[in-house]
């Protein structure tokens, strides 16, 4: 008899544990970075977290580099339940609304406490752009700021003159237009081969991101423009947040605060170092004359204005937490 109530005892735990097990809630989440590149990284940990804070009751798949959605679908994909997760280079949606380019208008935020200061002020616009199409706001990270690659050394804006330039927004199409450059779409993924293919020639871009394209192999000159740093917005699926007890959703939260902190004070440092990884690789890493400087803010200050008076009130009311 004790035997069988043993038994009993034994097979009603295995009952309760696999019931629990069942019970956890899986989300697939989406990113368009490569698994080294400091986004990324951050982003796992992010998932780690939120497994260890929930106690095992969420678990968040990471899929990254494209391989679930290409970078211009994840926030569709989020928004419509497709996924429940996703991480988007958010200048990447400058089409759909003003606001979701700030990041990358050139010199509107240069170094990372202005960029800050953007973001303290972006945030209330964006949560509630996000809030109207069904996704919430997580956390945000910046990258580290942008500079020009080049196959052959620029020293004046006519240098620039018909080369093919990578876009990837419409604020960095915009830039190369007013540059002088032909703008190109293409995703960071893909451009070794668009510079292989000769469908670049030259490229705007985070020092990270010259690293993980291995820029050495394909251009020669880094001209240190430091003339906007964008940012990745983590957003996640309403609906699928609601679904989650409050003791998970405050795991999800902390997770997302705890990655906000990690991510910032990561890009500045994969900035630093991957500056002194294109300049071992033999890339020409040289700041700007102040005459080059001028030219390029010359050219590219109608674009501040330009998204003032595109984003309306709310435009304004940013300028003037940056002013």
């Amino acid at each position: 008899m004790k035997y069988k109530l043993a038994l009993i005892a034994t097979s009603l735990g295995f009952a309760l544990a696999s019931g629990h097990a069942q019970a956890a809630t899986k989300w697939n989440m989406a990113t368009g970075f490569a698994d080294n590149n400091f986004q990324t990284v951050n982003v796992k940990a992010f998932a780690e977290d939120v497994k260890r804070l929930s106690g095992g009751e969420l678990e968040i798949v990471v899929h990254s580099a494209m391989s679930l959605y290409r970078q211009p679908e994840i926030k569709r994909a989020v928004s419509t339940g497709q996924i429940q997760i996703g991480e988007i280079l958010l200048s990447a949606y400058g089409n759909e609304d003003p606001m979701f380019e700030a990041d990358s208008i050139p010199f509107l935020a240069v170094g990372y406490d202005e960029v800050m200061t953007l973001y303290q002020a972006q945030k209330p616009f964006l949560e509630e752009r996000f809030n109207r199409t069904g996704t919430t706001l997580l956390y945000a990270v910046a990258w580290p700021g942008t500079a020009l690659y080049t196959k052959t050394p620029v020293t004046q804006l006519s240098d620039l003159e018909g080369v093919k330039m990578r876009a990837y927004n419409a604020a960095t199409a915009r830039l190369a237009e007013r540059l002088g450059a032909i703008p190109t779409t293409v995703e960071a993924v893909e451009v070794p081969q668009a510079f292989s293919t000769g469908m670049i020639q030259a490229m705007i871009t985070s020092p990270t991101t010259g690293v993980d394209t291995h820029s050495w192999e394909f251009i020669q000159h880094y001209l240190n423009l430091q003339a906007w740093h964008n940012k990745n917005f983590v957003i996640v699926n309403q609906k699928a947040f609601d679904r989650l007890d409050p003791k998970t959703q405050e795991a999800v939260r902390k997770a997302a605060a705890l990655a906000e902190e990690r991510g910032w004070a990561a890009s500045k440092q994969a900035g630093e170092a991957a500056v002194k990884t294109l300049a071992s690789k033999g890339v020409a890493i040289t700041e700007p004359s102040p005459e080059l400087m001028r030219e390029i803010k010359d050219a590219s200050r109608p674009m501040i204005d330009e998204w003032v008076k595109k984003s309306g009130p709310d435009g304004a009311a940013i300028m003037q937490k940056l002013e």
